[in-house]
């Protein structure tokens, strides 16, 4: 009986570099992608990619024919972020960029790439600082990566001032914004909260043609306006008139938080105080400290 042969290696690093000399090279190549806004067109070879990624078989199957097909449109894409894709694909390896990591992250997570999208994870991780947070805690969110989400809270509560004056705070989704609200451990006090929910709704309401009531309806219920002094509770309600944010009921509800000097009463309006939250004389008839 004929022994099992041995399976050898020969060098990695120069079957990788001419594999890298294929990345979006017309030569050879069978398929054309037209990608992004930009309509940037990227060369690739269909076998390579339907062997390495199920994404890909099933976009570039039997259905485009032989020869050259027609262009296949990826819009959605930015081009820097689908050539970092290619290049992981032809050489298993990529070089991440701080400024365009989470758009591979997110293309990996689409097209099923799992070890790329661990290799952007543990990139984003190491690069996180305040002004990539808010966006990468957006991925987080709308993919559903715990770890990563928990990461990016665990950031901005230590950076929070910081992070709430970026753009990326501005462009959270409600749901994103909801993550950060229900922190205890936010180092700001609940007045610049307010200030910041404000600004991140009329940016909502512009971009969506809202009112900014109805932006900021999924989120404001996480204010908590128990904590404010009666003067700037009055205040708030004199600007709510003026530009509706917050239901009248939760500002009530506030109010008799502080009328009857009881924490429990507020039931709809939390009054525990947060990390950064600035001692006021009122707060020591709350309930509910920071924990």
């Amino acid at each position: 009986m004929e022994t099992p042969g041995l399976l050898v290696h020969g060098e990695a690093a120069p079957f990788s570099t001419a594999l890298r000399s294929l990345l979006n090279n017309p030569q050879y190549s069978d398929v054309c992608f037209v990608v992004g806004q930009e309509r940037q067109e990227v060369f690739a070879h269909r076998c390579l990619l339907a062997c390495r990624c199920n994404f890909f078989q099933r976009l570039l199957g039997p259905k485009l024919g032989s020869g050259m097909p027609s262009p296949v449109v990826l819009s959605t894409v930015p081009a820097e972020a689908f050539l970092a894709v290619l290049e992981f694909l032809y050489t298993n390896s990529v070089r991440l960029h701080r400024h365009s990591v989470l758009e591979v992250l997110t293309a990996a997570i689409e097209y099923g790439l799992e070890e790329l999208r661990e290799l952007c994870l543990e990139f984003v991780v190491k690069v996180l600082d305040v002004e990539l947070v808010c966006e990468a805690l957006q991925v987080a969110v709308t993919f559903g990566l715990g770890q990563l989400q928990e990461r990016c809270l665990a950031f901005i509560e230590a950076h929070s001032q910081e992070a709430l004056r970026t753009r990326g705070f501005l462009e959270l989704s409600a749901p994103a914004l909801l993550s950060l609200l229900r922190s205890d451990k936010l180092r700001v006090d609940e007045a610049e909260l307010v200030l910041a929910a404000r600004s991140w709704a009329r940016v909502g309401a512009a971009v969506l043609e809202r009112p900014v009531a109805e932006v900021a309806a999924p989120v404001v219920r996480e204010l908590r306006l128990a904590l404010l002094a009666p003067a700037e509770l009055s205040a708030l309600e004199e600007q709510n008139q003026r530009e509706p944010l917050i239901p009248v009921e939760q500002i009530v509800e506030a109010w008799k938080c502080h009328a009857l000097r009881r924490g429990d009463v507020a039931r709809g309006a939390p009054c525990r105080r947060r990390r950064g939250t600035l001692p006021r004389e009122h707060h020591c008839f709350l309930d509910l400290p920071f924990k």
